[in-house]
């Protein structure tokens, strides 16, 4: 099996190029096999199901070779960029390649190598899920296969959803939706790519209106649901499941503002994933130092690497290199330092057993407990709290608490969605048609994080806002709180004093940021005509 894993997912994934025009590019293996004969059996199916999680920490070796860029480890890498650009994930300036981001400098350029990744990370990952679909008749087929088809389409929606909030133009501060071509390009997302996508209807595809893209997620979502129940990977949470799917929902209704379908879709998700064993975690589990945040079966969806994964042989191309400040061997460890903003740590109730992830700006708090290390013996240390710099997280523990040792301490996991998230959305899009509703949800989430939590606002705006500061807080790290930010107008402000912040990285909006609305990569400008005169206009330097 783990042959014919090889084979079908380089059949499915080995046809990535920089473009969505690429994405329907069908290349005959001439070795292994063809279409035809993948339609026709349903190992052959189950292995190109696999491409799918697989492709979740997919290294472009390419870019690693031609640009020596460190950042190209798939999802991650992009939870990472998209934290950047809020107010919350701060760095250390060494070493760290991802300040670019959050200095929203020249690498936000649509023709910068940074930019094409993105692009092509995406939709290469898009071609993965429209392979799998291909490949099935969803009308003459078993049940494992409509259960793999419906998995694809939860993985595609999941996908959409990313590049459509990502690349939407939104209004904001600094530039207006004209671009240099003065088209307008205001709600305009990504253009859409099916597998039913002909390469010449791709090469004159327009980017989605929001419109078309949310009836497309939707159509995806609700085929999804319909066929997930037959997944014969129940158990596997690198897998989506229903739960995935109703949490899906709740999300696409969040960035519609269709609010009495995102509290449902959230409370749905909630009560799935307690069906499949998944509650809120615990104080200990949060911040137990062998699995705080490394273990996917606390969470709904999450991506698993192993030590033979590529980026976890690479030593530092992975997530635990540039997030896990409690390690010997990567960029985090030396002074590419993960940060919370110092200004939301001190928001943080002291009271809040989630402050404990956070080492304080003093110095470690009492009720801290680090990893411990062997590199560092010869000079006394034995664990990293004399190590760490002010507002440094240690949420996400390396694998098993292995600090020295890259292929265990690697060889980790990545949440892609947690149960949490659903109850923040709950409560948040309660609280936008019943505020005392609302503070009610909040309230009873909060207790489980602070058993002394009190809040005295009462009003629409002020639950919102607060749902808003306690999401920041609880998905620190994960890429999910660039979206409200976005969604919600929220300003960025790095200015203030005694900032955390890289001096390039100090800016300020008073809206969301105009580098929120990012470029479509050249790459697509040039395949695809549609593109071409409706790009996002440039947002590098709006506000330097």
């Amino acid at each position: 099996m783990k042959l014919l894993n090889k084979y079908i997912c380089a059949l499915g994934v080995g046809a990535l190029m920089l473009t969505a025009t690429s994405c329907v590019e069908e290349t005959e293996p001439t070795k292994f096999a063809n279409q035809s004969q993948v339609n026709a059996s349903s190992a052959a199916t189950e292995a190109l199901a696999y491409a799918m999680p697989m492709y979740f920490n997919n290294v472009d070796e390419d870019i690693l070779d031609d640009y020596n860029w460190h950042a190209t480890f798939g999802y991650g890498s992009m939870a990472i960029i998209r934290d950047m650009q809020t107010n919350d994930r701060s760095i250390g300036s060494k070493y760290n390649v991802h300040y670019l981001w959050a200095a929203a400098d020249k690498s936000m350029d649509y023709d910068n190598i940074r930019m094409k990744y993105i692009w092509s990370y995406y939709y290469g990952f898009v071609l993965t899920a429209n392979k799998v679909l291909q490949a099935i008749d969803i009308k003459n087929c078993d049940d494992n296969q409509k259960g793999y088809y419906g998995t694809a389409l939860a993985f595609r929606a999941m996908l959409y959803l990313d590049l459509a909030r990502t690349y939407e133009f939104l209004p904001n501060d600094a530039i207006n939706g004209k671009n240099d071509k003065g088209n307008d390009v205001t709600n305009l997302t990504v253009p859409i790519v099916s597998e039913t996508t002909s390469e010449d209807d791709a090469r004159n595809n327009p980017r989605a209106t929001r419109e078309e893209m949310f009836k497309f997620i939707l159509s995806d979502l609700d085929k999804a649901e319909e066929y997930i129940k037959f997944s014969p990977f129940n158990g596997d949470q690198t897998f989506p499941h229903l739960d995935c799917v109703y949490g899906l929902k709740a999300r696409l209704y969040m960035w519609v503002e269709d609010y009495a379908n995102a509290a449902k879709y959230a409370r749905l998700a909630i009560d799935e994933a307690a069906n499949n064993g998944v509650d809120l975690m615990t104080e200990e589990e949060c911040l137990n130092t062998k699995t705080g945040f490394n273990d996917i079966s606390k969470w709904m969806w999450g991506t698993q690497m192993t030590s033979e994964d590529r980026a976890v042989t690479t030593g530092i191309v992975n997530w635990t290199s540039w997030m896990t400040n409690e390690q010997t061997f990567g960029y985090a460890g030396v002074g590419a330092t993960c940060m919370i903003d110092a200004n939301l740590y001190s928001k943080i109730s002291d009271t809040d057993f989630r402050k404990l992830e956070f080492v304080g700006p003093d110095g470690p708090v009492e009720g801290q407990k680090f990893c411990s290390t062997a590199a560092y013996a010869d000079y006394g240390i034995y664990d990293f709290s004399v190590l760490m710099d002010p507002y440094s997280s240690i949420k996400f523990r390396p694998n098993e608490g292995e600090a020295d040792n890259y292929k265990t301490a690697c060889a980790t996991a990545i949440p892609v969605m947690r149960v949490e998230e659903m109850y923040l959305i709950e409560a948040e899009a309660t609280a936008h048609t019943n505020a005392a509703k609302g503070k009610e949800l909040l309230t009873a989430f909060m207790k489980t994080r602070d058993p002394q939590y009190s809040f005295s606002g009462t009003s629409t705006q002020d639950v919102v806002d607060e749902c808003f500061l306690q999401k920041r807080i609880e998905l620190f790290g994960e890429g999910q709180i660039f979206f409200d930010y976005k969604r919600l107008n929220k300003p960025v402000d790095r200015t203030y004093e005694n900032n955390n912040w890289p001096t390039t990285a100090q800016l300020k909006t008073t809206t969301r940021p105009a580098w929120m609305n990012w470029p479509i990569s050249i790459n697509e400008v040039n395949n695809n005509a549609a593109v071409r005169d409706y790009n996002n206009p440039s947002c590098t330097d709006a506000y330097k």
